[in-house]
């Protein structure tokens, strides 16, 4: 199977190949989550989101059993890598088992898969996968799971994503007790390990995320609630 864009994956920086020199330049990735944004008018949400200065777009996929809500599938990335071909799609799979949603998510143009600790045992084959379609893979983890849950992946993915809210809805408030998390895995990652921050982040939360660590902040509700996108990004970007 061909893969969704040439060249897509750098292992050393993660969005890599025709992305990797315009997000490699930018030490701080803002990504809008489309889960906030106005289905009746997606592609130009997408499209506002983007000139407004948003990175990636993160697409967040929700299966109603892994976390208490049903989101988007690869038909809806699809539209919006139809809507927006050059943008880099981030797709966080927030589902109990993630290998049935690999190639799909591929086909539809994602850049990007990011899967979560808790639900596999060895993520090293779903990690594999991911890089053998041509995009670059990542790991997260919930609140509730310890840090050292990742430790052992660093070195084979592109990116770590630490939740800070529960998922399954957006609007939620920041829990900042997982902020200590962020900071023990930078310590332990390897140069170009992009750390990702996802739920409840807004401009009042985003300076503790950096100053701990992390350099991929991603906001729903606190790019797509405002009338002013540029504003909310550069106020997260900091």
């Amino acid at each position: 199977m061909a893969s969704p864009s040439a060249n897509q994956i750098q292992a050393s920086l993660g969005f890599g190949g025709r992305f990797a020199s315009r997000l490699a330049a930018q030490p701080v990735l803002v990504a809008p989550s489309i889960l906030s944004a106005d289905f009746a008018r997606l592609g130009d949400e997408c499209r506002a989101a983007l000139a407004a200065g948003g990175d990636i777009l993160h697409v967040d996929v929700m299966d109603g059993h892994f976390v208490p809500n049903l989101s988007m599938g690869p038909a809806v990335c699809a539209s919006v890598h139809r809507a927006v071909p050059d943008a880099a799609l981030d797709v966080h799979l927030m589902v109990t088992d993630p290998a049935a949603y690999i190639e799909p998510f591929a086909k539809a143009g994602a850049a990007h898969i990011t899967f979560h600790a808790e639900v596999v045992a060895d993520p090293m084959p779903l990690i594999a996968r991911i890089h053998a379609l041509g995009m670059s893979a990542g790991l997260a983890i919930n609140p509730n799971t310890p840090a050292d849950a990742l430790f052992p992946w660093l070195e084979a993915v592109d990116l770590a994503l630490v939740m800070s809210v529960h998922p399954g809805f957006s609007g939620q408030s920041f829990i900042a007790s997982v902020l200590p998390k962020t900071r023990a895995i930078r310590e332990r990652a390897r140069p170009g390990l992009r750390i990702q921050m996802d739920g409840g982040v807004a401009p009042d939360s985003a300076p503790a995320c950096r100053e701990h660590g992390c350099d991929l902040i991603v906001a729903a509700s606190a790019i797509f609630g405002k009338r002013d996108y540029a504003s909310a990004i550069q106020s997260l970007r900091g």
